[in-house]
């Protein structure tokens, strides 16, 4: 596939894991270790709220590093909110540029309004290895 016609659907992992933003921190974690999976997105309470997200990183850095207790630390109090998206057919270089300009990891992938899928620095980087076809 032509680098330039690359499509943030084209890598995205399109499986998503939600949690409620009242969880503990202890139940993401749990979650996060059955799914093996290293971020999961906040349900939205309703149609005008945003998704959130939250990562190993952030309860590393938000409730572990803080010692904070994870079974009293709700997921709301270390997550982002809201989530950094992408629209599914922005193209990945321009999605690899946005995330690093921010210096996040990975971003949500929304379409037509709805989470679709979760896309990593890491995932759109490494689609570039693919062979190219003609």
């Amino acid at each position: 596939m032509d680098e330039n016609k690359k499509k943030v659907r084209d890598v995205m992992q399109g499986t998503i894991y939600m949690i409620s933003g009242l969880a503990t921190v202890r139940d993401a974690v749990n979650e996060m270790d059955a799914k093996g999976v290293t971020a999961l997105v906040i349900e939205r309470r309703h149609e005008d709220d945003e998704y959130g997200i939250v990562s190993i990183d952030m309860i590393a850095e938000r409730a572990i590093a803080l010692n904070k207790s994870l079974d009293r630390t709700n997921v709301y109090e270390v997550m982002d909110k809201p989530a950094l998206t992408v629209a599914d057919h922005m193209a990945v270089k321009y999605a690899v540029r946005l995330l690093s300009r921010l210096d996040h990891r990975r971003a949500l992938v929304i379409e037509n309004g709805t989470a679709c899928g979760l896309v990593t620095l890491r995932d759109m980087v490494l689609s570039f290895a693919e062979p190219q076809s003609s």
